[in-house]
């Protein structure tokens, strides 16, 4: 599954930023890197978005969307899932083999592989297409989790993969997710 090119508009230009997709109906996923070079990037948000995906996977039913922001309050102290980030390891095998130069391009060695893990912060998104409930998971990494939710919001949406049980059931909630330095204000619609 490709990320339209036109994403490059929600970026905010600070950081290149990772998208990582994994799916339900295959054990492919695929990884990008989209804006600023390579140079510009954290290279830990590779990681981080294909974590985003596999939580986002892993976690959403067809009959309930739940994001990787709406897990952050289930998982602090005293929360229903405190713990939860702890519980599915990253497979590092699958992280950091091969050559960090192919890192985020075509032939990333971690494409076509599952990294598992779990990440309870903004930018993991079910994907949802239209009559057939929930097919994968998005996963978005390289600016503040705000932000990262916002740019899977938009990817999802121009995938025309966000057909969702409800409408905006699995967007960032405030006061819930912590605001982030940018102030950004979770996306409207569905």
């Amino acid at each position: 599954m490709s990320v339209p090119q036109d994403t490059r508009q929600f970026q905010g230009g600070r950081r290149a930023v990772h998208d990582t997709t994994d799916s339900s109906i295959g054990d492919n996923s695929s990884s990008g890197l989209h804006g600023n070079p390579s140079r510009a990037q954290w290279p830990g948000s590779r990681v981080i978005s294909a974590q985003k995906a596999n939580t986002a996977n892993a976690f959403t039913l067809s009959t309930l969307a739940l994001s990787t922001a709406s897990l952050y309050p289930l998982v602090q102290p005293g929360g229903s899932l405190f713990g939860l980030q702890e519980s599915n390891p990253v497979a590092t095998d699958v992280a950091y083999k091969g050559p960090s130069s192919a890192y985020g391009l075509a032939n990333d060695p971690m494409v076509g592989s599952k990294i598992g893990g779990v990440n309870v912060f903004g930018g993991g998104l079910g994907l949802y297409a239209n009559g057939s409930g929930v097919i994968g998971g998005l996963g978005v990494s390289g600016d503040t989790s705000c932000t990262d939710h916002n740019i899977a919001w938009t990817i999802r949406q121009l995938l025309g993969l966000n057909h969702t049980p409800s409408a905006g059931a699995d967007n960032i909630s405030y006061p819930s997710h912590p605001l982030c330095l940018g102030g950004e204000t979770p996306p409207s619609g569905q």
